[in-house]
């Protein structure tokens, strides 16, 4: 058995064990482990400092999940989006493949928390219907391999898949969503990556929510993706009680910046059913924005998004405080440090009608362009 599937083996996933090495009452969480399954690699298990810190609150399940009850399962309308099993065809020009639903962990704030931990994964009928999908539609160039965590099949399932989609002339970019280098690094084998060093240009958006979870080990994982050639960024999730302040979040951006992780999505969390608990208000994560931006390298600072519910896709949120007024003379803007400036429009501009459809010629701007 390889090493990483032997350490997958040893995740806690039981009430019980979850007992003897953290002390949690087993007939507490029974319950939510039925219904949302439970599995914490030896990995993030060992990061766990104290009952309740920042690495519990994403991995130990709570009976406040089950009380949640009102929001949808799927809140963001991906199964109206999914003309074949598995793929979701949301925006022209690319795509979601869901090739699995195993995770290393299971995150209890989860979007996918109604699918995750059921047994199966992308089989060849699927992924040749998929294949066949895409196949008839030139306008997809991009393609996102998520899941569960795509890392999580064995190198010749990923391969498979891999060797389908570069079949197709049109599918320019093949990318990952994966929280296995944070959750699982050992997954991350030399194997793995001359594998993916053949179906250039592959890209990974890695999940990271707190700097704790950039231990060496997981530096080092990201290391080998990125001596691979794979480009990698961070999507991160605001989480009430776990990164929902400037101070945290802006040393989780260095920490991945330091191990070669451009930090991408800050995501409000979704309106997914038993996860309202860790969902913070739109203007803390506004204000972390705010807290990051002229603070810091401009590379340390993601883009804010809401997910929109129903299927509306990612929309970013902009603090409105850096574009004070605009008008066909000028735009007046405010920095960081609450400096004002006045920048002015070309000549030209003022005989022709302005090209920014829906931005307001007086007030402040909340950008709400989807991507």
């Amino acid at each position: 058995m390889e090493d990483w599937k032997r350490i997958l083996a040893e995740s806690v996933t039981k009430p019980q064990e979850l007992a003897d090495h953290l002390g949690v009452d087993p007939k507490e969480i029974e319950d939510v482990v039925k219904a949302y399954p439970m599995r914490i690699t030896p990995t993030v298990l060992a990061l766990i400092k104290e009952r309740g810190d920042a690495i519990w609150k994403q991995v130990v399940p709570d009976p406040v999940e089950l009380e949640d009850r009102e929001a949808p399962d799927d809140p963001l309308g991906e199964e109206p989006d999914s003309p074949v099993p598995h793929l979701v065809h949301r925006y022209p020009d690319r795509v979601l493949l869901m090739v699995t639903n195993q995770c290393p962990i299971y995150c209890r704030f989860c979007t996918r928390k109604r699918l995750v931990g059921k047994p199966g994964f992308l089989k060849k009928g699927e992924l040749d219907q998929a294949i066949a999908y895409l196949q008839a539609h030139p306008e997809v160039r991009d393609v996102i391999l998520s899941g569960g965590d795509p890392l999580l099949l064995p190198d010749h399932l990923i391969e498979r898949i891999l060797k389908a989609l570069r079949t197709i002339p049109h599918i320019e970019l093949i990318r990952f969503g994966t929280r296995v280098p944070g959750a699982l690094p050992q997954r991350i084998t030399p194997a793995l990556c001359e594998m993916l060093k053949k179906y250039h240009p592959i890209y990974m958006n890695l999940h990271f929510n707190h700097p704790d979870e950039l231990t060496p080990e997981v530096r080092e994982a990201c290391g080998r993706l990125a001596d691979a050639g794979v480009p990698l960024g961070a999507q991160t999730v605001l989480l009430k009680g776990v990164n929902d302040d400037p101070d945290t979040m802006k040393r989780l951006m260095h920490a991945l910046l330091a191990t070669r992780v451009k930090p991408y999505y800050l995501y409000q969390a979704d309106l997914t059913k038993g996860t309202n608990h860790f969902r913070t208000s739109v203007e803390t994560g506004m204000h972390i924005i705010q807290a990051l931006q002229g603070h810091t390298s401009g590379m340390a600072v993601p883009h804010f998004v809401i997910d929109a519910p129903g299927g509306g896709g990612k929309i970013p949120i902009l603090p409105n405080e850096y574009l004070l007024h605009l008008d066909e003379t000028g735009a007046v803007l405010k920095n960081y440090e609450n400096k004002t400036y006045h920048y002015p429009q070309p000549e030209s501009s003022r005989t022709r009608e302005l090209p920014m459809v829906g931005i307001p010629l007086t007030g402040g701007w909340c950008g709400h362009e989807p991507e």
